[in-house]
Parts: structure tokens; sequence; C-alpha cells
């Protein structure tokens, strides 16, 4: 038998948080190292994943592991990864150590303890972290559908505790209110997700349902249902298969977030630490976006069709009403959250155009805003920490106090606005042509919000890092050792990927043509419709029809 080596990349993170937890009080020190090292092995592991994957392989999946589990009701401890998953599977673990590292004092106990001034257990914020990464990493690792359900919705509980529990206290309106945004952050965020996966277990029963009613076995397992559908085996009627979908599509829009699902995100943001909205915008809710170029698509292709039209609409209103959002807000965590809520719009709107740019530049996409959020975030993070305020209006002069700060800052807004020479730039455009390729309106409306990104980064910059300094900001000292560890990697590998892309795109390529496949779409291809000019001669003309036919 093999080395489990999918298996291995989830444990050690598990493995990790129960060392963590299982540390004396007394340890703080020692449990921020071993998290630190429990994350730096799943790094490693999964580096080891990325090699052994081999992009030009035949078949959907690699580096598959499959076990009985609950043999009476078809469930299998089923694990495979794909180009899209590798991908996402290095941002997760790669991330997880600058989570770390830049919360490393987020958990320390206050100096001084009073009935509204709690203490916070260190071990238990950093354990709640890699609980997350391990139930990530498998959610992404998953071909059994009710396996990732599981996985999908146990991710709820250390997130859950980690914004109500260890929460941003720059809020300036004492330790009581405080508290009771990050209760009232944590329960929303809870209740949201909780009604989406429940509406998605009904779909997931369902789906068992249908399959054991016409394979006389029902079961799970993704790979075994697509090879069924295409052999002609499975045969889901049209209603019930838009039905499933529209099960399973709800739960993992509320979790992307898609507009009008996306309201718990600026609260949950907001109110939780700078490292826990990183690793709640850059890690947790990829998991759904992933979700549906992986269940959606495949499970339910012609229902994905159905419902096109209707996402794309839905996708496009995210892109703009985060960005116009963002232009008005005052504090600078919740202008991210509702920047990410634009970026989620173009991941979706890539993944839904149903053409290779567009699904390539999804998953691309995925991967860069993961890297230039966490950039931009820790680093407001750094600057929120030494002025104790998340308005943007108490802020002004940084640059000139800290310059090294303000570079970093604005290389992560420039990343975000998708400035060409950065990792976000090749997705953006990679994501609008493919949809312009099919859906020309669409993805001439959707370039509004780089437009608009570029209005709320620079307006924030301007406001924060430029003009007189103010006497709040004039003793502010600069990024210190450990935060240049922290960003310095980030902004190294916005640079490289927005210059070299190739790594990415030959990983992910494969694996967006097979699901392309099975959703039976091709690109459209431009026709030339030839007319009769004076003289006999003749022009042509470029003519681009949506189902990739021939023009008449």
């Amino acid at each position: 038998m093999s080395f489990p080596l999918l298996t291995a990349v989830a444990a050690v993170p598990a493995i990790g948080a129960i060392a963590t937890a299982a540390l004396p009080a007394a340890k703080r020190t020692a449990a921020k190292w071993l998290a630190l090292l429990f994350s730096l092995v799943t790094f490693a592991l999964a580096l080891v994943v990325g090699f052994r994957f081999d992009p030009g392989a035949k078949g959907p999946f690699q580096l598959t592991e499959s076990h009985a589990w609950i043999s009476d009701f078809g469930v299998r401890y089923e694990l495979g990864v794909d180009g899209i998953a590798v991908a996402l599977i290095a941002l997760t673990t790669l991330l997880i150590p600058f989570i770390i590292l830049a919360g490393w004092h987020d958990a320390d106990p206050l100096e001084e303890a009073t009935p509204n001034r709690r203490w916070r257990p260190t071990q238990g914020f950093f354990a709640l972290i890699l609980a997350v990464e391990a139930m990530v990493v498998i959610s992404f690792e998953a071909t059994d559908v009710f396996l990732f359900y599981i996985f999908f919705e146990a991710m709820l509980i250390p997130m859950y505790f980690l914004i109500g529990g260890f929460g941003d206290r720059a809020g300036g309106d004492g330790e009581e209110q405080s508290a009771s945004r990050r209760s009232y952050a944590a329960v929303k965020f809870l209740l949201y997700n909780l009604a989406g996966g429940l509406i998605m277990l009904a779909a997931v029963i369902g789906l068992y349902a249908v399959t054991a009613h016409q394979l006389g076995t029902g079961t799970f397992s993704l790979q075994q249902i697509v090879e069924a559908r295409a052999a002609g085996k499975l045969e889901i009627s049209t209603g019930t298969e838009r039905l499933l979908f529209l099960g399973f599509f709800f739960a993992f829009a509320v979790k992307a977030p898609l507009w009008p699902l996306h309201t718990w995100l600026p609260g949950a943001m907001g109110e939780s630490t700078s490292p826990v909205a990183v690793l709640i915008t850059a890690v947790v809710d990829k998991v759904g976006a992933f979700a549906m170029l992986r269940f959606c698509l495949q499970l339910f292709p012609e229902a994905s069709s159905w419902a096109t039209p209707v996402i794309l609409v839905l996708a496009l209103i995210s892109v703009l009403y985060g960005a116009l959002l963002a232009v008005a807000q005052r504090d600078i965590k919740r202008l991210i959250a509702y920047a990410s809520i634009s970026h989620f719009g173009f991941i979706i709107l890539g993944i839904f155009a149903m053409t290779s740019q567009g699904q390539s530049g999804a998953t691309l996409y995925m991967v860069n805003h993961g890297i230039s959020t966490a950039a931009l975030m820790l680093v407001a993070g750094f600057l929120i920490s030494r002025r104790g305020s998340r308005l943007i209006a108490d802020f002004g002069g940084v640059q000139k106090v800290a310059p090294v700060l303000a570079g970093t800052f604005l290389i992560g807004g420039l990343a975000t606005l998708s400035l060409p020479g950065l990792a976000p730039f090749v997705s953006e455009f990679l994501v609008l042509v493919g949809t312009f390729s099919r859906y020309p309106v669409i993805g001439i409306i959707a370039t509004l919000g780089i437009v608009l990104a570029a209005l709320y980064v620079l307006v924030l910059y301007q406001r924060t890092m430029t003009g007189p300094v103010k006497a709040e900001v004039k003793s502010m000292p600069d990024l210190r050792v450990r935060e240049l560890v922290v960003v310095a990697p980030l902004i190294a590998l916005l640079l490289f990927l927005g210059v070299y892309p190739k790594p990415l795109t030959d990983l992910v390529n494969p694996a967006v043509g097979h699901t392309l496949s099975v959703v039976d779409k091709k690109d459209p291809k431009p026709t030339v419709q030839v007319d009769a000019v004076p003289g006999g001669g003749r022009s042509g003309h470029a003519v681009r029809d949506q189902d990739g036919e021939a023009a008449k």
C-alpha cells in the first residue's frame, strides 16, 4: 500500500491542533512555535503533493485513496486531487504559517485581568487555526460528496470561536461593546452558513436516493456518479436535477459569498483579528467557489447550464455592489471585506462563463486573491494595531514615519486593483476575456469593477498614508523583522506570478478542460462573414456566436 499522502496533508495540522491545545496554560510561547512547526510540515507535504502530481496524466484525479467507511449507506473515504485542488491546497498551506506569525501576539493575555477584560487562551487560538486548516485541506481533497459535506460544515465550529472569542479590539468602544459586536458577527456567520449547509444536506440525501433507485446501490462517489451519467446508466430527470443543483449551489453561494447571501462577511472580517480575517476570505471562502467547479458543474451539468444566466447576473451585481460599498467605507477592514465580495463576483463570473479562459482565470483568481488579500489585510492589521483604530480618518502621513509599512501596503493595494505586472491582473484579464467571448454585455459591464477598484484602493492609500502627519502616528514604528518575514514572501509571490503565471496555468488547465467536457461546453469560436464590396473584392469581419457554432 502506498503512503497515504493526501491523508497526511490533512492529518498533520489536525494532530498539531490537538498537541497545541494540550499544552499547559503557562506554555504560551511553546504553543506558538509548535503550531508554526506543524504548519510548516503541512506545507512541506503539500509541496510533495505538487511534485508528485502530473498535469499531463490521464484521469480526473491523482494520488487517490479509497476505503470503505459507512458501507451500508454507500459512504466511502475517498480522496483525490486535480490541478485545481493542488493549487488551492498549496495556497492554504502556504498562508497558514504567515497567519500564525502575523497573529503571534493576538491571543496573548491582556496585561490586566478585570471582569470586562478576559485572558485569552493562546493555545486555543493557534489550535483552532490548525483545525480549520485540516478541514479545509480535506474539503479540497474529498471526492465523496458525503465526506466533503462533513468537513464543509465542521469547519464552521472552529471559525465561530475564532471570530467570537478572539476578535478585534481596535473598535474603540470598550471591551463590553467589542464583545457584543464579536458575538453578533460570529452568530450571524454561523447561522448563514448552517442554513446553507442544511439545505445542501437535503440535496445530498436526494442525490443518494436517486443513485440508489437507478444504480441499485446508493453512492456518494463523485467519479462513480459522473461515469454512470456518461455511460447512460444514471439519468436524473430535469426537475430533480435542478432542485438538487439549487441545494448544492445555495450552500456554496453563502460560503463564497455571492450577493445577496454575502451580508455575514463584512461583520465577520471586521470583528476578527486581521489573521483570522485572512483565514476567512483567503482560505475558508475558497471552499465555496471550488465546490461550484467540482460538484455543481460535474454532478449537475444540465442544471448548471440552465441556471447560468441568473448566476451571471448575481455575480455581476456582486462585482459592482461590493466595489461601490468598498468606496463608501470608513473602516479599513470592512473596505477590504467589500472588495473581497467584488472579487468573488469575478471568480463566480469566470466559473459560469463556461469557457476555458473564464474557468482558468477563476481558478487563478482564487489563488491570486488569496495572496493579495493576505498581503493587504495583514499589513492593514499591523497598521491598525499600532494606531488602535480601524477608521481611515484616524490615519494620515504614515508613509513619512513608516515608509516600509506604507510601501508594502501600496503593493498589496495595487494587487487588489489588479495592476498589470502583479498576479491578480492575469486572472482578472482571463475572467473578463472568457466572459466576453460568450456573454459580451456582461463582460463589458463587469469591467466597471476594475475602475471602482482603482478608486477605493487609491483613495484608501491617499487618506491613510499621504498628507500631513497626524499627531497620533508621529511615533508609529515601521515594520519589525517578524512582520517583514510575513509580508515579504507574499509580495514576492505577487510579483513572480504577475510576470510568470505559467506554472499555475499549466497546473489547472487540464482540470478545467475535464470540467468543461463533463458539462459538454466548448469555447465559442470566431467565424468570418464575407461580404461583397464594390469592384468585385471581398471584405471580412469576425463574428462570434454564443454557442460556438459557425454563423450562417
